[in-house]
């Protein structure tokens, strides 16, 4: 089977990524796994490239590889062919140059919001004024000024959330990967928090990674959006099938036509990938 084209917009900034001065670049990288006797490919053949403060989301169905190409970047996974680039450097563990906020929060249920977003540059070295200026600028970042000394079960699940993102950004991440941050929430706190996102996004312009199974919530947050296809389940690899520029300005409206008309290729593109 053949693997499916780009779209010509998107060949530049995908063929030849090792050659890019962006801020994450990915090239032909492919995972396997190894279970009793049996290898299964789970990715091929990956190549992307970020540029610097840009926000790519990644989509597709169940199993195609989108949150095992995040745990590569993250350096949690190793690649099997391949290799991902940040800022120059090739990832081969966990770093602070990236930072991850996951579905489930993965606070320190015995700190408050202020200590757990005071983690990480405490582990630094950081000296105690500016570790105090640290956590006021993100506390008021993430609009939880009054609860900075509450419990995380002291809080809702948008404000545990919340404080996640800001305990990742007060480490000034270059790259901030997200598996589903907002999956576990509600329709009317994950729309809140995707307005805030946007907001912390503009203001810090990290380079970003999103996975998430709404289109929906990819076209509002993206500058492009990334379709995966395949996956073991399918007998094909998990692979990029098209890359989708969202030439949106913000605040974006999920009503406007044109988001309409971004959401319908993207879902045909995830039900016909070989279209």
């Amino acid at each position: 089977m053949a693997a499916p084209q780009l779209d010509p917009s998107a060949r530049s900034r995908t063929d030849g990524a090792e050659h890019s001065a962006s801020g994450v670049v990915l090239s032909g990288v492919g995972k396997t796994y190894a279970s009793g006797g049996k290898l299964t490919r789970a990715l091929r053949d990956v190549s992307l490239s970020l540029d610097e403060g840009e926000l790519v989301s990644l989509i597709g169905a169940s199993g195609c590889g989108k949150s095992t190409l995040l745990r590569i970047v993250a350096g949690f996974e190793q690649a099997s062919e391949g290799r991902v680039v940040v800022r120059g450097k090739p990832v081969s563990r966990p770093g602070p140059d990236r930072g991850v906020v996951f579905q489930d929060y993965g606070l320190f249920p015995w700190l408050t919001v202020a200590a757990n977003i005071a983690y990480g540059p405490r582990q630094r070295g950081v000296g105690r004024a500016e570790l105090e200026a640290i956590v006021d600028r993100f506390v008021r970042m993430v609009g939880l000024d009054h609860f900075r000394d509450r419990y995380p079960n002291e809080l809702s699940g948008g404000m545990q959330q919340r404080v996640a993102i800001a305990r990742v950004l007060a480490n000034d991440p270059a790259v901030l990967l997200m598996d589903e941050p907002f999956g576990a929430l509600d329709s009317l706190t994950r729309q809140t928090l995707q307005k805030e996102l946007i907001g912390v996004w503009q203001e810090l312009r990290p380079t970003g990674i999103l996975v998430t199974h709404s289109v929906e919530e990819a076209v509002f947050l993206s500058d492009r959006v990334v379709v995966m296809g395949g996956g073991p389940s399918q007998a094909v690899p998990g692979h990029i099938t098209k890359v989708v520029a969202i030439d949106l300005p913000h605040p974006r409206d999920a009503t406007a036509p044109a988001f309409n008309d971004l959401e319908r290729e993207l879902l045909h593109a995830i039900h016909h990938p070989a279209a």
